[in-house]
């Protein structure tokens, strides 16, 4: 009996292993398939699609594409939303209503909700659960749901080269300069300096750099090296066990 048993365990885990090499197999498949590409638009009509930009699979809610442009070399991670306008089949006007530049990075999960006119610059990196919004609610009438009431709405501009942590929300009128760094979970509103990074709900600036004094407060941490040109994973490894020892 013992051994059936175990002639049973192994046929069982031999069968797991096929199953779950099929499914994984399928997802990339999937995957590769699902991407949306300027070659392999798929249902996705935008107004411009880059040469080497990316939508990975599963795609979020993306609606109003024909006022949607999207840069040279972007990518955009699993189940980022990408809308224009408050709702699908709207004529927006002649204009592209969401911009984003040549290499910019959506993380995971972000929205990009764009009412009114949202720019993202050039070689912006958004980290995973990042909000961007052009519409807040209204609480005007005190008498009236807060969903019913009329929204607000403002053009975002994010300049290029930004950093925006993860979770980190840009609500409307946002206008963040160039080289901006957007702590995780911060939520900025109103107007954003060049080289700043802003932290916390309403964000501030709590680091800026000044072309004569640079980094003021000091960075608390020395700038990266460089890799020399030539090395190999290797050796990078070899040097960092000999520092643990």
């Amino acid at each position: 009996m013992p051994k059936n048993r175990d002639a049973f365990s192994s046929l069982t885990a031999w069968r797991r292993r096929v199953l779950s090499g099929a499914v994984q197999r399928c997802w990339r498949w999937a995957r590769e398939a699902g991407a949306v590409t300027a070659e392999h638009p798929g249902g996705l009509r935008f107004a411009r699609i880059g040469e080497g930009t990316r939508l990975a699979f599963p795609q979020g809610t993306v609606f109003g594409e024909p006022w949607i442009e999207l840069g040279g070399h972007c990518i955009i991670g699993e189940q980022v939303t990408l809308t224009a306008g408050l709702m699908p089949d709207l004529d927006l006007g002649p204009e592209p209503i969401l911009t984003l530049g040549d290499g910019v990075v959506l993380g995971r999960g972000s929205h990009v909700v764009a009412d009114t006119t949202v720019t993202i610059g050039s070689d912006t990196y958004c980290g995973p659960y990042v909000y961007i919004t052009s519409t807040n609610h209204s609480y005007d009438d005190p008498h009236e749901p807060v969903g019913k009431q009329w929204p607000r709405m403002q053009p975002v501009s994010i300049g290029p080269g930004c950093w925006i942590g993860t979770g980190a929300v840009i609500l409307p009128g946002a206008r963040l300069g160039r080289n901006v760094v957007v702590a995780a979970g911060a939520v900025v509103r109103g107007e954003v300096p060049d080289h700043a990074v802003v932290a916390g709900a309403p964000a501030r600036v709590v680091r800026s750099w000044h072309p004569d004094e640079g980094w003021q407060p000091p960075l608390r941490t020395p700038a990266p090296v460089p890799i020399p040109a030539g090395v190999t994973p290797e050796q990078l490894l070899a040097v960092a066990e000999l520092e643990e020892r």
